[in-house]
């Protein structure tokens, strides 16, 4: 594949300053692309993405911007655009994460962990989307779980977002189809992220216990599936999802 393939392309990549968010800012940047990306109380660790981007010679914004409110978001993508011209590509990758059990979450644990994965994912594509559609382009790619294929006791409320990002990814894709936007997910298995902290030692046992390559994936082994769907060769990718999960999930 030729390098910097999206040269000239501008990109949001949520949830950038860290784990998987920063290894597809990094990649998407390394091919060309500026890139904005948001964070969620991380101003050091940004600060330090934004500066790698940087020295890669490309245009970068970041800012703090809570995804689970829409007014924060339509902000965020007003001054990414006046920053970085027209933003062709979208990477939804903002997450949160936190084991209980069933009969403990409370609404305020299940409104949270919705409002970040399914509302913050529903209304910054509605933000992008309207000017990629009337450009007749655009790429937009959720980032989901392969948890939603097969769920996870203890995380119950997290499966419930992650499927439906996996239904609302499929559903606009159809809506869009003709219109130049190409819609896809990218449904990473479990990954050594920050994500993983939160997560008891018997439930990382048994996640890894699942993987056939009896491992969690690496930052580097997900981001390029992002790429790939965001590149020229990615063209013909619309509503499908790429799952790099260790063999965890076989489709």
């Amino acid at each position: 594949m030729s390098e910097l393939k999206l040269s000239g392309k501008s990109a949001i990549v949520t949830g950038g300053s860290r784990g998987i968010g920063k290894g597809i800012a990094m990649i998407l940047a390394r091919n060309g692309a500026d890139v904005a990306f948001n964070h969620y109380r991380d101003e050091e660790r940004a600060s330090e993405t934004a500066n790698e981007i940087k020295a890669l010679g490309r245009k970068v914004y970041a800012a703090e911007c809570d995804v689970s409110k829409p007014a924060s978001v339509n902000a965020f993508y007003r001054d990414a655009c006046e920053r970085l011209g027209d933003i062709g590509i979208l990477v939804n990758n903002a997450g949160h994460n936190i084991t209980e059990n069933f009969e403990d979450i409370t609404e305020e644990s299940f409104d949270r962990m919705l409002d970040v994965h399914v509302k913050g994912t529903f209304f910054m594509t509605q933000a992008v989307y309207r000017d990629m559609k009337a450009r007749g382009e655009g790429r937009i790619i959720n980032v989901t779980s392969q948890l939603a294929y097969k769920g996870a006791g203890t995380l119950t409320h997290y499966c419930a977002a992650k499927g439906a990002n996996m239904t609302f990814t499929r559903a606009l894709a159809l809506e869009c189809a003709g219109t130049g936007v190409l819609v896809n997910a990218v449904a990473p298995g479990v990954t050594n992220t920050d994500l993983l902290t939160p997560l008891s030692k018997d439930l990382l046992d048994t996640l890894k216990a699942a993987i056939p390559l009896h491992r969690f994936g690496e930052v580097d082994e997900i981001a390029p599936a992002a790429l790939l769907l965001a590149s020229p060769e990615g063209s013909f990718f619309h509503g499908t999802c790429i799952s790099p999960n260790g063999g965890e999930v076989m489709l």
